[in-house]
């Protein structure tokens, strides 16, 4: 298989992002729709084949950060429509929007007479996504000037109003006073907005967190991330639907070897043997997205057993420690995430104080992603 010419690679199981798309679907009200948001390479998962795979099994959106991230999905193939969830301002950002069939997210009401300036000039007309800012106090007007700005944008005739949306900033909080005070102002210009005579053709809120905590809130596009990619944006919110993590975190061993008791392990001479051990090199670290901060924590699974990681873990390899494991061999696989070592992106985030969110946007470029599917022969598309 391929991966045996790789020193460490990330496989990625896409039956479980299809299986997480249909479970999620499943909670959708009515007619509402799926956004699978993309950005950041799909969460370091692999944006094309995620997207493919993802819009395969009936999400209708695909969501990005930046304009080469829809670029590379148009270049693909990828007809669906992509949303540009961040700002884009200058003139070749425009022309390239417009180039490329994507939908930029509109913040105000300045980004919206230049969008229009430099379309009127191209002769181009494009969708656009109004982003109301209800709390989160990132990105969008603020809710109480959001309909003037909306009515703005309606009289501009090279931006047409594709929906009007906001952003929870505590959606995954257990204490929903805040989400539910940002959907009560999110409703408030909606309502208002009707009252003016003016029907966006959808209007959206949800992330993940808030599509599994409040269906009522769904309206007509939900934006799903890391629900996507098999995890729960919080432990309260498990059980509501069954999701599987995709990403595996795989790497090879490159060097046997015995050490005595009292010798020290990698810099810093943070591990010093308690007795004689075996201790085994291998061939990932902190500049392939396992991070540093982990050193000594963690378990990982060599040979159907869970061993200790041991010392500071380097920028290309760490060490651990296969003192009980038999027949240990150059070449042998460490699942360091996912799969058999049982250790969730959750998990690592816990021990550094994070987020699980970091954990999978932090495995770099240089692990190949290989999908499962392709791995066992199966025809997805």
């Amino acid at each position: 298989m391929l991966k045996q010419n790789h020193r460490a690679w990330i496989e990625v199981d896409l039956a479980a992002i299809k299986h997480n798309v249909y479970q999620l679907k499943s909670l959708l009200v009515g007619s509402t729709e799926l956004m699978a948001i993309v950005k950041a390479d799909a969460y370091g998962h692999g944006a094309l084949d995620v997207s493919q795979i993802a819009i395969a099994a009936g999400a209708n959106w695909l969501g990005v950060a930046t304009i080469p991230e829809g670029i590379q999905l148009r270049n693909a193939g990828i007809t669906a429509p992509i949303v540009v969830l961040g700002a884009t301002n200058g003139n070749d950002e425009i022309k390239a929007i417009a180039e490329y069939r994507l939908q930029p997210t509109i913040c105000n009401s300045k980004q919206a007479l230049i969008y229009h300036e430099v379309l009127d000039h191209i002769g181009e007309r494009v969708s656009a996504h109004l982003k109301i800012d209800t709390g989160m106090s990132r990105l969008g007007v603020n809710w109480q000037e959001a309909i003037a700005f909306v009515k703005l944008v309606q009289h501009l005739p090279n931006l047409e109003i594709k929906s009007v949306y906001s952003h929870f900033a505590t959606a995954d909080d257990s204490d929903r006073t805040f989400m539910q005070l940002q959907a009560h102002r999110f409703e408030e210009v909606i309502a208002a907005l009707k009252a003016e005579g003016i029907n966006p053709p959808y209007i959206h809120i949800c992330n993940t967190a808030a599509m599994l905590c409040d269906r009522q809130i769904h309206y007509d596009i939900v934006r799903t991330g890391l629900g996507l990619y098999g995890l729960y944006p919080a432990p309260n919110l498990k059980n509501i639907v069954d999701l599987k993590p995709a990403l595996t975190v795989k790497a090879r061993i490159t060097q046997v070897k015995e050490i005595k008791a009292g010798t020290s392990v990698s810099y810093g001479r943070s591990f010093i043997a308690p007795q004689d051990m075996t201790i085994a090199t291998v061939a990932i670290g902190y500049a392939d997205g396992i991070p540093r901060g982990l050193s000594n924590l963690i378990r990982v699974s060599v040979n159907n057993q869970k061993v200790a990681q041991i010392g500071t873990i380097t920028m290309d390899q760490c060490a651990i420690d296969v003192t009980n494991v038999a027949n240990i061999n150059v070449g042998d696989v460490v699942t360091f995430l996912g799969g058999d070592s049982e250790n969730t992106a959750d998990d690592w985030a816990n021990l550094l104080g994070t987020i699980s969110w970091e954990i999978l946007c932090g495995f770099k470029h240089r692990l190949p992603r290989i999908n499962v599917f392709q791995q066992v022969g199966l025809k997805v598309f």
